[in-house]
C-alpha cells in the first residue's frame, strides 16, 4: 500500500482550475489503487510554520554544525515537523496555479521550510547538493489564466513550471509528470483545452 499525498496551492476552491483536474486526477487514482492512502494538504489552512529571523538563525547554525538554541530550536522543530509531514508520502500530487508568472506565495513558504539541510538536501564543499528525497514520484498539475506555450512576451513568462520543476529535481524527486492547462481565461477555445487537461490528468493517473 502506498501514500499518496496531494498539496494545494489554489485558495480558490471550486473555481480553481487546478484543484477541478486535481480532482479529477484523484477520481481515477482511487479507482486505479483502492489500496492505497490518499491525504489532502491545503496549504492555506494555516498549518505552515513562518521561517523568519528565528528559522533562519537556526538553519544557519545547523549548517555550521550547531545546536539551535531558544527561539530557533522552536523554529526549527516546527520546520522538522512540516517536513516529516511532506516526507511520510511515497507519491504527490501538486496543484499549482501559476501567479505574476511564478508560483503561489504559500508555495514557496512550504518550499522554503522543509528546505533544510539534512532533510530534503544533504550539502558537500566540494561536490554541492544532493536530494534527500528519494524513492518519490510525483505529479503537477501547472494552470495559468493568461500565460501559455507560443504565446509572445505580451502574455508573461514562465518562471512556474522550470522553478518548481528544478526544486523536485533539487529535492530528489526525479520521476515527474506534469499536466497543463495554459491559458485557461484569457484565450479561444478554452473549453476544448480543458477537456484536453483533463483527459491528460486521466492518463497521468492511471498509471501513477
Amino acid at each position: 500500500m502506498s501514500k499518496l499525498l496531494h498539496i494545494s496551492a489554489s485558495p480558490r476552491g471550486e473555481r480553481s482550475e487546478s484543484l477541478a483536474l486535481a480532482g479529477t486526477f484523484l477520481q481515477v487514482y482511487r479507482e486505479q489503487h483502492p489500496e492505497d492512502e490518499v491525504l489532502e494538504w491545503d496549504l492555506w489552512d494555516g498549518s505552515l510554520p513562518e521561517f523568519g529571523p528565528a528559522a533562519t538563525a537556526a538553519k544557519m547554525d545547523v549548517f555550521a554544525g550547531l545546536e539551535p538554541t531558544g527561539p530557533g530550536a522552536q523554529a526549527w522543530q516546527a520546520a522538522g515537523e512540516t517536513f516529516r509531514r511532506f516526507a511520510d508520502a511515497d507519491k504527490y500530487l501538486f496543484s499549482v496555479p501559476m501567479w505574476n508568472a511564478s508560483v503561489p506565495y504559500i508555495l514557496k513558504q512550504f518550499i522554503d521550510v522543509v528546505s533544510q539541510p539534512g532533510l530534503v538536501f544533504g550539502f558537500d564543499a566540494e561536490l554541492g547538493y544532493s536530494g534527500l528525497v528519494t524513492g518519490r514520484k510525483a505529479a503537477v498539475i501547472y494552470t495559468g489564466a493568461v500565460y501559455g506555450e507560443g504565446r509572445g512576451p505580451a502574455f508573461g513568462s514562465d518562471f512556474q513550471a522550470p522553478y518548481f520543476n528544478d526544486w523536485l529535481r533539487w529535492a530528489g524527486i526525479t520521476d515527474v509528470a506534469e499536466v497543463a492547462f495554459r491559458p485557461n481565461l484569457a484565450a479561444t477555445e478554452v473549453e476544448q483545452r480543458r477537456a484536453r487537461a483533463h483527459a491528460e490528468a486521466v492518463d497521468v493517473a492511471k498509471n501513477f
